[in-house]
């Protein structure tokens, strides 16, 4: 992978209602409607590069778990939405916003996230949830698009919340 620059230095993550709780772990979820159907040639690049991508976030500090389909090797034969077969799903679990944070914007990850635009359709909502989870679980995908709903239908709150709520006063 090419990388690209470090994101800026941010503001430091704010430890307010939303710090983490003793004994827990930070989840995620992020969901996306791909531009066409996976093995469609409009997502060769994006496809060509979940292993690595997978790959990276397994070796990034503070990395603990991911979601996999029965195959294993990534979520791609998921279907959060079964009306929906572009609909994908990505959810890990990491020791801390930090580790999160350092993998999706300070690492070789950005690269990719810089190419979301060629083979994701622009969200029309929330697509992104975090929320504090007990040491040792594991979020199936219902719980994440539960947690994705309750953003959507009832904003930042301590059961789903965005990096957005993490930072200090802008």
């Amino acid at each position: 992978m090419t990388p690209l620059q470090p994101a800026p230095p941010t503001q430091p993550i704010q430890p307010d209602r939303f710090a983490q709780p003793p004994g827990t772990q930070l989840a995620q979820v992020n969901i996306g409607r791909t531009v066409a159907p996976l093995d469609s040639p409009a997502l060769a690049g994006f496809v060509a590069q979940l292993a690595e991508v997978n790959a990276l976030a397994e070796r990034s500090p503070g990395f603990v778990w991911r979601l996999v389909d029965d195959a294993g090797a990534d979520a791609t034969g998921l279907r959060p939405d079964r009306d929906d077969d572009l609909l994908q799903i990505n959810c890990s679990v990491w020791e801390s916003v930090r580790a999160l944070h350092d993998y999706v914007y300070r690492s070789d990850h950005l690269r990719v996230l810089a190419s979301r635009r060629d083979w994701f359709q622009p969200p029309a909502a929330a697509h992104l949830a975090l929320w504090w989870v007990p040491a040792g679980h594991r979020p199936d995908v219902a719980e994440a698009m539960a947690r994705i709903a309750t953003l959507r239908e009832h904003g930042p709150g301590p059961d789903a919340f965005t990096f957005r709520e993490l930072r200090g006063a802008r």
